[in-house]
């Protein structure tokens, strides 16, 4: 693959992440919902998540969801469900009025939105989508193994879209610090993310290659 479009690549790749996705708005409501350091957590989940898309993209996995209706259905429905489960838990949640702030809780908690970040991307078949209409414009199938190539352009694409993503989730948690100085910020911040979750959820029903 020539140097040029590599970096034509990461210009356009730039040009998309800043404007938000699925994921971003996501990672946002996890910022507003319990701080930056969650937001940043979550970043490094939905990377995780980015990362097994691109891998099931070079060997040809996710073409079967792109493919196959059925099982692309099942996906998308089903991640949807998780989302808006997660808003309606958080809506109906009253834990920011007793958080407890010991070190052992905050780190099971940090663990637990880790593992649901990964569920969250891995079972986002926009992100499967959009990388199999993206990344092939990029890659040249006599310029060497085309798996090689489309790994390289996804690990491009992860170590953007993490600093893009990390970017937001500071700016959320921001906003949090303005929710917070507020009188009843605990209700709010559970609505503003609860919302967040489940409009998320109904959005990704509607998924395709056009946005992570």
């Amino acid at each position: 693959m020539m140097d040029s479009t590599i970096w034509l690549f990461v210009i356009s790749a730039t040009v998309l992440l800043i404007m938000p996705g699925p994921a971003v708005f996501y990672i946002m409501a996890r910022s507003i919902d319990q701080g930056k350091e969650a937001g940043l957590v979550s970043v490094l989940g939905v990377s995780l998540g980015g990362a097994v898309h691109v891998l099931a993209g070079a060997v040809g996995v996710s073409a079967i969801l792109m493919t196959s209706a059925t099982a692309f259905t099942i996906v998308k429905y089903l991640g949807a469900v998780y989302l808006v489960y997660l808003g309606c838990k958080t809506l109906f949640s009253t834990s920011h009025e007793n958080h407890v702030a010991s070190s052992k809780t905050n780190h099971k908690k940090l663990w637990k939105i880790f593992y649901e970040s990964v569920i969250v991307e891995v079972m986002n078949p926009k992100t499967a989508l959009f990388f199999l209409a993206f990344f092939p414009q990029f890659i040249t199938p006599y310029a060497g193994s085309v798996p090689a190539q489309f790994l390289l352009l996804g690990t491009i694409f992860i170590i953007l879209a993490f600093i893009n993503d990390s970017l937001y989730a500071i700016l959320a948690a921001s906003i949090r610090k303005w929710i917070v100085g507020k009188k009843g910020h605990a209700k709010v911040v559970n609505k503003v993310t609860g919302y967040l979750y489940i409009v998320l959820g109904i959005f990704s029903t509607f998924a395709s290659p056009s946005n992570k």
